[in-house]
């Protein structure tokens, strides 16, 4: 998650004044999960929809990335950094001035998500045959993009995104809570939404048959989350049902969420693919090419978003012939 807690009295300042003076003030902010644990804080988010809106706030969140959770010292390490497509000069050049100025670092390369993650996918003992052609459908906090890669190189004019992604599933499972009154402590509902997302979602072949099957048997299907009210300290404990499923659905159905937007997942990768050129097409609608990455989805397993992917694939198979 790319939110950052931050007091609104902080300051960004000097990066190399503060690693000198390294204490409470320089390390009093919290990032991804922590930054919701901490509501005396403002929650922020420097990147919305795969583009950085707020640069010292970024600066902030990778010191906290480095510093922290890597513990590393910058100027004796080499980085790896990934992009989204269509990324701008502009912020490719902001990213290299933050990494080469104020942490110092002796060498920097900025690649693209599709094509690496394409490369990650010859781990998987499904894929037979080692390609950097393949249709990539990465999913993050903010936004979904849907990238046609051919022998390694992304073919930019066919990317298509969609502005539904991890967060879009949190707040759509917040709405379906909210709207059922289960009784959860307002100041914890986003929190709630996530966590249920994280332990309890995933992808249904067929939406009709899966609400059935609730409907007719829902003790065997609903799950209990049980939370701790940071007020009170009491326990509280909620039934999730549809929730379980109709929050990946959106993917499927975005009109559930966002009705500026009604096309599926499955028509966009369809239509990126039939844009492309045509020598290239056969090899794109391959069910071994089309490659999930889903950073902060979160359904419930590896296995789920296998699911997804297949769903797509199933939805793309006359064109697959």
């Amino acid at each position: 998650m790319s939110g950052i807690a931050i007091k609104e009295s902080a300051k960004v300042g000097d990066q190399a004044q503060r690693r000198m003076t390294k204490g409470v003030d320089d390390l009093d902010f919290y990032i991804g999960d922590e930054a919701v644990d901490k509501p005396s804080y403002s929650t922020k988010w420097p990147i919305r929809h795969g583009i950085v809106e707020d640069w010292d706030l970024m600066e902030r969140f990778m010191e906290q990335i480095i510093f922290k959770y890597l513990r590393a010292e910058p100027e004796d390490h080499y980085f790896l950094l990934t992009e989204p497509p269509l990324n701008t000069p502009e912020n490719r050049e902001y990213t290299a001035e933050i990494m080469f100025e104020s942490f110092n670092v002796p060498g920097l390369y900025i690649a693209v998500q599709a094509v690496l993650a394409l490369a990650a996918s010859w781990t998987s003992r499904q894929v037979g045959e080692r390609t950097l052609t393949g249709t990539v459908i990465d999913s993050g906090d903010g936004v979904t993009h849907v990238i046609p890669v051919a022998e390694g190189y992304v073919i930019g004019s066919c990317i298509k995104h969609i502005p539904i992604a991890g967060r879009d599933i949190t707040y759509f499972t917040q709405q379906l809570l909210r709207e059922r009154e289960v009784g959860i402590p307002p100041e914890q509902s986003l929190e709630t939404a996530k966590a249920v997302k994280e332990r309890f979602s995933y992808v249904c072949p067929d939406l009709v048959k899966e609400l059935n099957k609730y409907d007719t048997d829902g003790s065997k299907w609903i799950k209990q989350y049980t939370g701790i009210n940071s007020v009170s300290k009491k326990e509280f404990t909620i039934d999730v049902g549809y929730e379980r499923f109709l929050g990946p659905e959106i993917f499927f159905h975005p009109e559930f969420a966002n009705p500026d937007f009604t096309q599926p997942i499955s028509e966009v990768v369809d239509e990126v693919i039939q844009n492309c050129p045509i020598d290239v097409r056969r090899p794109l609608y391959k069910v071994s090419s089309v490659t999930m990455v889903t950073g902060c989805l979160f359904v419930k397993n590896h296995c789920q978003q296998l699911l997804l992917c297949c769903t797509i694939q199933d939805l793309l198979y006359p064109h697959m012939k």
